[in-house]
């Protein structure tokens, strides 16, 4: 007689699958007053004197943010040791409008931003291309990113992947706070590591056409924001 032929495991269940109700951000930008950041992780955040980077950064005009603001929805996320991506929406109820893979693992900014203020400054250059020089700042592909100051590497521009549209849809509800998201399984039944968040305001500045900030306010009423993101072209 011929021996039964051993039972492969079954494959783990595909987990149910969340409805995308994201609609596209719209054309006109609304102004709206400045929003404070939920402290989520009061054990991280702290407040420390800004560190002084090395690369040139745009200063604020006497120490305080101009009144004519935007403000957007911002979430940096990411496997903890993977890298960390930031994604921009108009709100939270939108599709993004920018996605960037930042050169830095999600752990390492988590200790970066426990150390104090963080100002995340990321460069283009100008292209001598004709064809090129309309590009808006924010749609430039690549980036060479630093972080107070020090260099950390190369980041690019991309779109949307499902995961994070099924990301953005899960943290619909979520207006600004931080944590972590349950784990998932790969096809062979091994468990994932955990995707952390952070999701806040972001005031968003426009200098110039080669010139953008993001600040991130402090929810103590602090002119100084405890996060920073400049987009230079030079």
């Amino acid at each position: 007689m011929e021996e039964p032929q051993s039972k492969l495991p079954p494959p783990p269940p595909t987990p149910p699958t969340t409805p995308l109700s994201l609609v596209k951000p719209s054309s006109k930008n609304n102004k709206k007053r400045p929003v404070k950041i939920f402290r989520a992780f009061r054990n991280v955040f702290r407040s420390f004197p800004i560190i002084t980077p090395a690369c040139k950064l745009p200063s604020l005009p006497g120490g305080r943010l101009p009144e004519a603001k935007i403000s957007v929805t911002g979430t940096l996320f990411g496997y903890r040791k993977d890298r960390v991506s930031l994604s921009i929406q108009e709100n939270s109820g939108t599709l993004p409008t920018l996605v960037i893979d930042l050169a830095m693992q999600t752990n390492a900014l988590q200790k970066e931003m426990s150390l104090g203020m963080v100002r995340i400054a990321l460069e283009c250059e100008k292209s001598h291309d004709s064809n090129k020089e309309k590009t808006k700042l924010l749609e430039e592909p690549c980036w060479t990113m630093f972080v107070n100051g020090k260099k950390s590497g190369y980041c690019a521009k991309r779109d949307a992947t499902e995961e994070d549209l099924h990301l953005m849809e899960v943290l619909k509800a979520v207006s600004m706070g931080a944590g972590v998201l349950p784990s998932k399984f790969d096809v062979e039944g091994h468990v994932d590591d955990e995707m952390a968040y952070m999701r806040a305001h972001f005031e968003r500045v426009v200098g110039s056409k080669d010139s953008e900030t993001l600040y991130m306010l402090s929810p103590d009423g602090n002119s100084e924001p405890e996060l920073s993101i400049f987009f230079v072209r030079i």
